[in-house]
């Protein structure tokens, strides 16, 4: 396995002192096709985790889907959500799985609390238990189903990495991604193949270069046989993620970029006027930094200007002072910049 070498994003300055570091890459490609990297990941491959459901979507075209089930750009914005679970999201998954005929019990996503803390606070309230089209994992599940379905596929064990749907899947992402299972000598992974594991929902998730994954989305939302996806995303931010969510404060504050969160640091944003791409892997995986170096990235580059930086949701995600409980600025994080 060859060795990466993340830098030094983000740190965290108390009065003076580093009390808090975090390492990871950011990857930009130009329109020239210039790849440009902060930190050096050697092509080292890693999974894509909710990155991918864009990418998976595809097969919503491919398949007609589309026209099938009569889909609503809302129920096509679902299947590529990591949802928060707020009633908007619930309503829009019910609506998609009732057209499929199938009910919850079909689902294989798995039981997780709301990501809304509003939708959390509330099941407290109410003594209420989480339901299944909480999981911000529904929507592709459910769309799994649909083209099960409209495949005559066994839609009881479509989650396995053996199903021709998850199959059709593989072969999707990485037609998209200008990738192979089998990578080429010289790539920089001597594993023999890129990996795949499950996700957190249960089904396959595949590895890949940082640089594999920003191909992926700008052969998808700049194809025009993709237009229904891409417009999915453009008009409905706040079904892609929801309440305190980045890809979805970054969509609301500037209707030209495409924004998609996943777990393990990732985040890939697409310029649709510029038609370049960014992708940041925060190390750690925390949140809170990806979320401010991103946010400063696309400050850097122009993507977000400043009355975009003023807009409400990204403020929220852009927190940098340290403050005591008493709101005394005692610190901030600083953002170390990017290769230009």
């Amino acid at each position: 396995m060859n060795n990466y070498s993340p830098l030094k994003l983000l740190e965290y300055i108390r009065d003076g002192l580093v009390e808090q570091e975090h390492f990871g890459f950011l990857l930009r490609i130009k329109t020239d096709n210039k790849v440009i990297k902060t930190g050096n990941d050697n092509n080292y491959p890693f999974f894509l985790r909710s990155c991918a459901k864009p990418l998976q979507a595809a097969l919503i075209i491919d398949y007609e889907l589309d026209k099938f089930y009569n889909m609503t750009s809302e129920e096509i914005a679902i299947c590529c959500a990591s949802h928060a679970g707020e009633p908007c999201h619930v309503k829009t998954v019910k609506s998609f799985l009732d057209k499929t005929g199938f009910d919850e019990s079909y689902l294989k996503c798995g039981l997780h609390k709301p990501l809304s803390k509003t939708e959390q606070n509330k099941l407290i309230l109410t003594g209420e238990k989480e339901n299944i089209l909480q999981n911000n994992c529904s929507g592709k599940h459910t769309m799994m189903l649909a083209i099960c379905k409209k495949m005559g596929w066994e839609v009881n064990d479509y989650y396995k990495v053996e199903h021709p749907l998850q199959i059709a899947i593989k072969n999707k992402i990485y037609e998209l991604c200008e990738g192979s299972p089998s990578p080429l000598e010289g790539e920089g992974w001597g594993g023999g193949h890129y990996p795949s594991t499950k996700d957190g929902c249960g089904v396959p998730i595949y590895a890949m270069p940082l640089k594999n994954m920003v191909y992926g989305y700008l052969n998808l939302f700049l194809d025009s046989k993709y237009v229904k996806i891409k417009e999915a995303f453009i008009n409905n931010p706040y079904l892609i993620g929801g309440e305190d969510r980045l890809d979805t404060a970054i969509m609301e504050a500037n209707k030209n970029l495409i924004a998609k969160v996943g777990a393990g640091g990732l985040c890939i944003v697409i310029n649709l006027e510029t038609k370049e791409g960014l992708i940041i892997k925060i190390m750690d995986c925390d949140m809170k930094a990806r979320a401010i170096c991103l946010i400063e990235a696309l400050s850097q580059l122009g993507w977000l200007d400043e009355k975009m930086l003023k807009n409400d949701l990204i403020k929220n995600q852009n927190k940098k002072d340290i403050l005591t409980l008493h709101g005394d600025k005692i610190g901030e994080a600083k953002f170390k910049g990017m290769e230009n």
